[in-house]
């Protein structure tokens, strides 16, 4: 039970990734503030852990959202133990030579200003509070290697593993720790639309994953939120500023040749 008696708050946390670590901290023992732009999804998924988890409808590229939703976990819960900055989307796939600056700004608002926001607020409940606290946020295998995401979504991810390192300099004094998760590709709507362009094709990036992985299988969301969980908790007390990459080691592999002897399709990481 590492999240006994802790509070969490998941941006992005109806649904894939989101939905995992939420999950994860309540069987654990932890109290959840699920904070997401998808009402219905976040709305039910609470009502289903009951006590244990808040909805917040929140959209992390407005910092009020974010702000509300961090006061709503002291509220509630009385206190925050992790954040976890976690939400995003992938946005559009095009020659960096045809993208609109006004997409940039789009993606860029979600997927590094709201980490920025989402640091920013834990640290400002954190500070005070006087318990130090655990902050893990959602880069990629894109913000740690080129090509493997669109061109903004690979900026955006650099740039939230460089925010993870800076923002740990300054809080670790306070007994924060900020470190970064780095996800390769994940079956979830989200990578099946980036993958496929169809959402639904869960199944067929689950098979072309499985295929290219080292460890002869696709990842699951499970496998996101357990990483997260250890960096969140007593168990990663003395790791901070560091990003972990879970990709079954498919940076550091060549693609896997299957077993019936033709080599598999490539395929992007995606998000």
């Amino acid at each position: 039970m590492r999240y006994d008696g802790r509070v969490a708050l998941v941006t992005g946390g109806a649904s894939g990734i989101g939905e995992a670590i939420v999950r994860l901290v309540v069987r654990e023992g932890g109290s959840v503030v699920i904070a997401d732009r998808q009402a219905e999804l976040g709305q039910a998924l609470a009502h289903a852990l009951g006590a244990a988890a808040v909805f917040a409808a929140a959209d992390v590229a407005d910092e009020a959202d974010v702000a509300a939703a961090v006061d709503l976990a002291v509220a509630r819960y009385g206190r925050l133990d992790l954040m976890c900055n976690n939400a995003g989307f992938a946005g559009p796939d095009l020659p960096i030579a045809e993208t609109p600056l006004r997409e940039y700004d789009r993606v860029m608002a979600a997927l590094l200003r709201g980490v920025f926001a989402g640091i920013k607020h834990a640290a400002r409940v954190m500070i005070p509070a006087g318990r130090g606290g655990a902050i893990v946020n959602t880069s990629s295998v894109a913000g740690v290697q080129g090509g493997l995401g669109c061109h903004i979504y690979t900026t955006a991810k650099h740039g939230v593993i460089g925010l993870t390192r800076s923002a740990a300099s300054e809080l670790g004094r306070y007994g924060i720790r900020v470190n970064c998760v780095a996800p390769g590709g994940v079956p979830t709507p989200m990578g099946a639309l980036f993958v496929t362009g169809d959402a639904s094709r869960v199944d067929v990036v689950a098979e072309r994953q499985a295929e290219r992985s080292p460890l002869g299988r696709a990842a699951t969301p499970d496998d996101i939120a357990e990483a997260v969980a250890y960096l969140g908790s007593d168990g990663g007390s003395f790791v901070n500023g560091q990003t972990l990459v879970v990709d079954a080691g498919a940076l550091t592999s060549p693609p896997r040749v299957p077993a019936r002897g033709v080599p598999s399709n490539p395929v992007r990481t995606g998000p």
